[in-house]
């Protein structure tokens, strides 16, 4: 026998022992009515409201993804609520979700629902705004820069709408070449944001398309709330192409205009910031044109004006003429140096001749032409001067040297000056 503690094991379930459809249903009920009462935020895609009925349906779908749940309630619910609800509007339910065993389907018995207001999302677009600048996801290095001209523009914008008409228009005045690639789908309810972000994904993978265009005329907050979507906005980063975000007005700023590549103020500034102006380019082609030929043609004169003050100076009118004048200076100084030269060859003869002169006048041969002369005693190869009677003993051999020739004669005797008595050695 088995204690309540311990309750008998089930039977392994297998295919040859498969577990009934009543039993699965049982164990998904049980294990629903465990999840007890929740909260749940979505937006409202379908009321189904009857007359008469004492249970109103609807669908409550999770805007940033293709996922969606039934929603039953009391209709007293609906029509006493103090915001109207409809299709789009964001609600914050309180209910307990139910499994019906007999459909085998799931719903949200709600018990109150609560219109999200206008501040409250407000506040929570900020808190995502914080939440996506703390990633870094609005940092200016993670900005493409958009092509000048690009040949193809991805357009993601409602059907038929002003903003795809002010975009086409203003982009095909301005560049008349320029070719749309076009996606139109919600811009705003429950399935804008699964759209946009399909569009995205498809011109992506167009690689003719270089710059895309997300599109959108003004609305209130709740109009434009698909483009503050943190799933689009992760999307929109993600992208390889540059986007340009061009929602609403200009004091509408939706996280797309953050995370986009460009922020246009309207659909209209979107399409002159990705198209150039031809009329205002061809007028720049003209002008840098008109300029580069002033430009080339002042300078072409400035320099026709140099080289004609270069050609009129003289060494260039008259280029021999400087050789010519330094011809002349060189000659001029060669005549120069010649004159002096000779003149003071001139006065340095002039010196020496009477330098010669002066010698030949104290000189030997001048003394010995006034009558007198030179006697050397001569002992074999030897010449000795004789200064005194004592160099020529009686008997040397003398050479008297006169003004025009030599004596030979020999030393008869000596006879000293003032002396009273002739000292003769020999005579004959």
């Amino acid at each position: 026998m088995t204690s309540a503690a311990n309750p008998p094991a089930s039977p392994p379930n297998s295919a040859e022992a498969p577990m009934p459809v009543r039993s699965v249903s049982m164990k998904v009920s049980q294990w629903i009515d465990r999840l007890g009462s929740i909260w749940v935020e979505g937006q409202i895609t379908q009321i189904n409201l009857r007359p008469g009925t004492r249970t109103a349906f609807l669908v409550l779908r999770d805007p940033s993804v293709d996922m969606s749940l039934s929603v039953t309630c009391d209709p007293e619910l609906i029509r006493k609520s103090p915001v109207p609800l409809q299709e789009g509007t964001r609600v914050v339910v309180y209910g307990k979700l139910s499994f019906f065993t007999g459909r085998g389907t799931i719903s949200l018995r709600v018990l109150e629902i609560r219109p999200v207001g206008v501040g409250e999302l407000l506040a929570r677009i900020e808190r995502l705004k914080a939440l996506l600048a703390a990633e870094g996801l609005f940092d200016p290095r993670l900005k493409r820069p958009l092509p000048f001209l690009p040949r193809t523009i991805g357009l993601i914008t409602g059907r038929a709408s002003a903003a795809e008409r002010d975009v086409v228009s203003v982009a095909q005045s301005r560049w008349p070449a320029v070719h749309f690639e076009i996606r139109n789908t919600a811009t705003q309810g429950p399935a804008a944001v699964p759209q946009i972000i399909a569009a995205l994904a498809d011109l992506e993978r167009d690689p003719a398309v270089e710059v895309i265009v997300l599109a959108r005329g003004g609305g209130s907050v709740e109009d434009l709330l698909a483009f503050s979507d943190e799933t689009l906005c992760r999307a929109i980063v993600a992208a390889k192409t540059p986007i340009v975000s061009a929602i609403g007005h200009e004091p509408d700023n939706p996280l797309s205009d953050y995370v986009a590549d460009v922020r246009a103020a309207t659909p209209t500034d979107a399409a002159k910031r990705v198209v150039p102006d031809a009329a205002a380019e061809l007028a720049g082609v003209r002008d840098m044109r008109a300029r580069s030929v002033a430009a080339l043609r002042g300078w072409v004169e400035r320099e026709t004006r140099a080289l004609a003050q270069l050609r009129s100076r003289p060494v260039l009118a008259d280029p021999l003429r400087e050789i010519d004048r330094r011809t002349e200076e060189v000659e001029r100084l060669r005549t120069s140096a010649r004159r002096n030269a000779e003149q003071l060859i001139r006065t340095e003869s002039t010196a020496a001749r009477h330098l010669r002169e002066k010698l030949t006048a104290v000189g030997p041969a001048a003394t010995l032409s006034r009558g007198y002369a030179v006697v050397q005693r001569v002992t074999g190869p030897e010449r000795h001067v004789v200064r005194s009677i004592e160099d020529a003993p009686a008997g040397s051999q003398l050479r008297i040297r006169v003004a025009d020739g030599a004596i030979s004669a020999a030393a008869l005797g000596t006879q000293a000056l003032g002396a009273t008595k002739t000292n003769r050695t020999e005579r004959n």
